[in-house]
């Protein structure tokens, strides 16, 4: 008894005929009826009352229409799953990040991407851009969120969030236990300063300390904002990270920089020749349907790379 004789039975017991059976299934007459003949043999049963006109269904015909109908709707429908599963989104998505809010937005993304494409894992990398960069460029990662500006020329990508630069202050300093929670640029003015290790970030740096006329106190540069916590932590330096770049501690108090105030504009990026597969494209167009326009003059918007 296979899949096409039960389809076969179906549809003659359905119009209790075989000649109007065989014109549904687009078979002459006499193969059809040698079929249910031999169904019958197969199961020692027999299937129809056979009158001039029009077939009965006996006892054991309808429990076995009633087993064929549920056995020919499961097959059907693990079919289904099985093409749907075949043309699912699959994978292992490879994404580089820095620190910062980077991690935070990637945790929303994926959360809500397992929803959609619930086949796919996922290799998240931490480091700074350079770092994070480089491996874009080797084909380690086939997505990075980094911060604004980029290579052009290399890379393609789009916003997708942004936050400010804050200090992160030892929490007996002077500063720290000034009232509120933002700072005035012109207050780190003579204090030692942890920076972002990244070139065009110290250089950023200067200029806006320059733009008040006064220059920054650089006293150490690091790639890691875990190891600029802990020495701020033992007084050595005040850190200037974006905001959600420090760790929680009781001994350390975070600050927004004001006057000028200071934003960092994240962007998710990838290789100008395009993305390296169909599981990228559709990540790339779930983050775009997630991501909202930002607030605010994009010029007017502090866009370095860390």
């Amino acid at each position: 008894m296979d899949l096409r004789t039960l389809r076969y039975f179906t549809v003659v017991a359905q119009e209790r005929n075989i000649t109007r059976a065989a014109e549904k299934l687009n078979m002459s007459q006499p193969p059809l009826s040698h079929q249910i003949r031999c169904l019958e043999e197969e199961l020692g049963v027999q299937l129809f009352v056979r009158g001039k006109r029009r077939l009965e269904l006996t006892d054991d015909g309808a429990l076995l229409l009633r087993r064929a109908k549920q056995i020919l709707e499961l097959t059907e429908k693990t079919t289904q799953e099985l093409r749907e599963r075949r043309n699912q989104v699959s994978g292992t998505l490879y994404l580089g990040m820095v620190e910062g809010q980077a991690p935070y937005l990637a945790a929303g993304w994926i959360a809500g991407f397992r929803t959609r494409c619930p086949l796919v894992h996922y290799n998240l990398w931490n480091g700074s851009s350079d770092d994070v960069l480089d491996r874009l460029r080797q084909g380690l990662a086939d997505l990075a969120i980094v911060a604004a500006p980029y290579d052009t020329e290399r890379l393609e990508g789009f916003q997708v969030g942004e936050e400010p630069w804050a200090a992160i202050l030892p929490l007996e300093s002077a500063l720290a236990q000034e009232p509120g929670d933002t700072i005035p640029l012109e207050r780190l003015v003579g204090q030692p300063l942890i920076v972002p290790s990244r070139g065009s970030r110290v250089q950023a740096i200067r200029r806006w300390f320059q733009e008040i006329g006064a220059e920054p106190d650089i006293l150490c540069t690091m790639s890691n904002y875990v190891d600029a916590v802990a020495l701020t932590e033992q007084g050595v330096g005040i850190s200037i990270f974006p905001q959600t770049a420090q760790t929680p501690s009781s001994l350390v108090k975070v600050k927004v920089i004001t006057q000028p105030a200071r934003r960092v504009e994240y962007v998710l990026v990838w290789n100008r020749e395009g993305p390296s597969s169909r599981l990228v494209r559709e990540f790339i167009a779930w983050v775009r349907e997630q991501t909202d326009c930002l607030p605010g003059d994009r010029a007017e918007r502090e866009e370095i790379i860390l």
